[in-house]
């Protein structure tokens, strides 16, 4: 199974079109034992999404691939090593883990500051004490990989894809990380729930692109097979150079949902992809 269990949902009010809050223990652990039964086998999460980890070390961790990002490196930090074990430490200790498969890096620009080539020695020393498999950067643009790249060589890169942002793909970007024998976990596949509301429910300010939300309800009107979600699922795993999918729920019914959405294969997208920052990434969003 190619998918992996996002749980920003678990620890805080995550995405635009969350409208039930943060996720209860009780459905967290529902939804780990439905991950589980369909042979989903990796949990994504980060030290900056609340309560996640800890709601997840209360839920049970045991079978699943962890996967957890560094927060950003207190510029009055100077002994760098100490600082992010430190960090993975307690992080395992809230997911109740013996282990970490991938460590990102939340701030990978940081690699190219002073501190930078201390920061990645912690990450290398992780993996030789064994308490990190992998170790990785979460990019939010295809543009920040050629200066990292210059000093420090992935295992795991993550980074938004879907039918708006299809930057990593057509900037050549993901066939080269492939080439290199560095995983991709795509991200943002439904940016943020926008391409899954209704356009009654979609919010005002992102009328300026009504252009799009039109072509793309015009697509889903003439492909009445496939729901929002389908569509979206089948577009990133139709890249067989992604290696997980990360998609977010919040209960146990849309998970469920979206397991049956895998039946679905699209003969084709519709021709959604832009270029506008203020619409593909989310960061832009509260100054619309």
């Amino acid at each position: 199974m190619r998918l992996a269990l996002g749980t920003a949902q678990f620890g805080s009010s995550y995405g635009v079109a969350n409208t039930s809050g943060q996720v209860p223990l009780t459905q967290v652990q529902t939804l780990l034992d439905l991950a589980r039964k369909h042979g989903v086998d990796t949990l994504d999460t980060a030290i900056g999404y609340g309560q996640s980890e800890a709601v997840l070390g209360q839920g049970g961790t045991s079978g699943f691939r962890l996967i957890t990002k560094l927060p950003a490196l207190p510029e009055d930090i100077e002994a760098v090593e100490p600082w992010v074990s430190q960090q993975v430490k307690a992080s395992m200790d809230r997911m109740r883990a013996p282990k970490i498969h991938g460590l990102l890096l939340h701030r990978p620009t940081q690699l190219l500051q002073p501190k930078g080539a201390a920061l990645a020695q912690a990450l290398r020393s992780l993996q030789e004490k064994g308490w990190v498999e992998r170790v990785g950067i979460s990019i939010y643009a295809p543009e920040e990989l050629e200066p990292v790249l210059q000093v420090f060589t992935p295992d795991l890169v993550q980074a938004p894809l879907n039918l708006v942002d299809r930057r990593l793909v057509e900037s050549g970007w993901l066939a080269r990380l492939q080439a290199m024998g560095v995983a991709v976990h795509a991200r943002s596949i439904f940016l943020q729930g926008l391409l899954l509301m209704p356009r009654e429910a979609r919010p005002p300010q992102f009328a300026a692109w009504q252009p799009l939300w039109q072509q793309w309800q015009e697509w889903l009107d003439a492909h009445s097979e496939h729901s929002p979600q389908s569509a979206c699922l089948a577009y990133a795993l139709s890249h067989p150079a992604i290696e997980r999918v990360v998609v977010g729920v919040d209960n146990p019914q849309q998970f469920e949902q979206l397991v049956q959405t895998l039946q679905c294969e699209p003969i084709g997208w519709p021709d959604l992809a832009c270029d506008d920052l203020r619409l593909i990434n989310p960061s832009h969003w509260q100054s619309l």
